[in-house]
């Protein structure tokens, strides 16, 4: 049975990355699918971290409650020598909530529960993926993307405007357009990974046996389940199957004398470390996003976080030219995301030599590896009018701040936000403040405040009172300043308020108005 569909958009895998897009594209009322090669939903560990700057993407979502609920922060390494424990240390000690910051540390939560969340959004939305339904075949031209599907029920052409392949890192879609995939395989640094269900350790810990001739053990304990995840290193010449046989022995020879007994093992697999990055992120009307466009080692916990964070920064762009916007605005989603895939990729490789070269915990743990140092700074979309001298600049992510409206009640910056528009801030003006000329469509307007006093403000949308100081402290500005925030949350455009004719320049570039 041949049949035919038409969408805007086909999304190619139904991982983190093609969620969190779907997620996005259905919030922007784009008409869209979403096909998976699987006949059902992967319940295994892959990963296991969500990083600050996705936990701010997931808040903007709308899940940050029910996320954080499922994981847990601040899980301490314990060390050990065989049964001797050597020390116990949290690596993000002093990584606390600020008011910039909402989310300081790593959140431990398994991915299939966040990929769950996010079909559970999903389907709220309308939308649902379509599982064992495999990519067969594609052709692009001109005027859009015929993408040839199989399924039980035969095969169908899905005609598209754009397809973007989140199809993982063996991607079916990056093979077929012939796009390099540079890097390297460590075939020497291998690891059998699982998740097992256990008796012998308490919950409150990251257990690890770093210092074993063999290598490096590891047992974590996964939130919101009774299961932990094994890591272990193999030796050189050495690999067998993986089974829950294996794994006890390897946890009797590397914990002698802990009495750890593996109960049973509902995934298993063997890990070989990958580092590799799609020489093109774009490629006609065809787009890579996560780990079909970049393979992380597994140190850091980068690569859900990566392949998430694409998806933020396309939904928009697609959304924007699909209505109009010039095609150009696509080819900034290569310029801003391949050069954060190659810096996330080499700090994983350093991640992972720190980790298991050995045994030492001197790990880096900062703004960049948090994913929130992530700039596009000096990158096409981030423009700068006039006079205006801010504490951050173009293309920098827009911090948190908590405040109040104008009935008195708390009120973040996120919230102002939150949703599918960009958001104009204009910081603290005068009485002399006068209304901002023209229609921005889809823009929406706030005039931060120091004090409650709604005849400060002109022609905004959204008053954000700065009752506790923490705009000030955190975008520093001065009467009238301007910053128009994207809606992936970087800002990319500032300005004084007198330079709006250039605001409505950077508008017709990013938008259809």
């Amino acid at each position: 049975m041949f049949m035919s569909q038409s969408v805007e958009v086909l999304i190619v895998g139904a991982g983190p990355t093609g969620l969190a897009l779907a997620c996005d594209l259905a919030r922007r009322r784009v008409a869209f699918k979403i096909i998976d090669l699987a006949p059902a939903y992967f319940i295994g560990s892959k990963g296991k971290g969500l990083q600050p700057r996705s936990l701010e993407v997931l808040d903007d979502f709308g899940i940050i409650d029910e996320i954080l609920r499922l994981g847990k922060f601040h899980i301490p390494f314990r060390g050990y020598d065989g049964s001797k424990v050597l020390g116990e240390r949290d690596i993000h000690e002093g990584r606390n909530p600020t008011p910039s910051t909402p989310y300081a540390s790593p959140l431990i939560i398994r991915q299939w529960r966040v990929e769950e969340r996010l079909r559970a959004l999903l389907e709220k939305q309308g939308g649902k993926v379509e599982l064992s339904t495999e990519l067969v075949g594609l052709e692009q031209d001109e005027s859009g993307v015929a993408a040839k599907v199989r399924r039980e029920g035969g095969e169908e052409t899905i005609h598209c405007q754009y397809l973007v392949a989140a199809d993982g890192g063996r991607s079916f879609v990056r093979k077929l357009l012939e796009v390099p995939f540079e890097g390297e395989t460590w075939t020497d640094e291998r690891m059998y990974v699982g998740d097992v269900r256990l008796r012998g350790l308490d919950r409150e810990a990251w257990h690890s046996w770093p210092n074993h001739p063999d290598g490096l053990l590891a047992l974590c304990p996964l939130p919101s389940t009774d299961m932990f995840q094994f890591q272990a290193q193999i030796p050189k010449g050495e690999e067998h199957e993986p089974s829950l046989e294996l794994f006890q022995r390897i946890v009797n020879e590397r914990a002698g004398g802990m009495d750890i007994e593996l109960i049973d093992a509902p995934w298993l697999s063997l890990y070989r470390a990958n580092v590799r990055m799609a020489a093109r992120f774009r490629i006609g009307r065809v787009f890579l996003a996560g780990d079909a466009a970049h393979v992380h080692s597994p140190a850091g916990g980068q690569g859900m976080n990566t392949g998430i964070q694409d998806a933020y920064n396309l939904g928009w762009k697609l959304e924007s030219v699909l209505r109009g916007a010039p095609d150009a605005l696509l080819d900034t989603y290569e310029e801003e995301r391949l050069p954060v895939a190659a810096s996330v990729l080499g700090l994983s490789t350093k991640l992972h030599r720190q980790i298991t070269g050995n045994g030492e915990e001197k790990l880096r743990r900062d703004a960049v590896t948090l994913q929130l140092g992530i700039t596009y700074k000096e990158m096409s979309l981030s423009k700068r009018s006039g006079d205006v001298n801010l504490k951050i600049a173009a293309g920098d992510r827009a911090p948190d701040a908590p405040g109040l409206d104008l009935e008195g009640k708390p009120i973040r910056l996120f919230d102002v936000f939150r949703g599918p528009q960009f958001t104009l801030m204009r910081l603290f003006p005068g009485k002399s403040a006068r209304a901002i000329e023209g229609e921005l469509v889809d823009v929406k307007r706030v005039d931060v405040l120091a004090s409650p006093s709604i005849k400060d403000a002109a022609s905004a949308s959204k008053i954000f009172v700065d009752a506790f100081g923490h705009v000030a402290e955190s975008y520093g500005g001065g009467p009238g300043d301007c910053l128009l925030v994207r809606s992936d949350g970087y800002v990319g455009w500032i300005g004084p308020e007198i330079d709006f004719a250039d605001l409505q320049d950077y508008l017709g570039q990013v938008s259809a108005k």
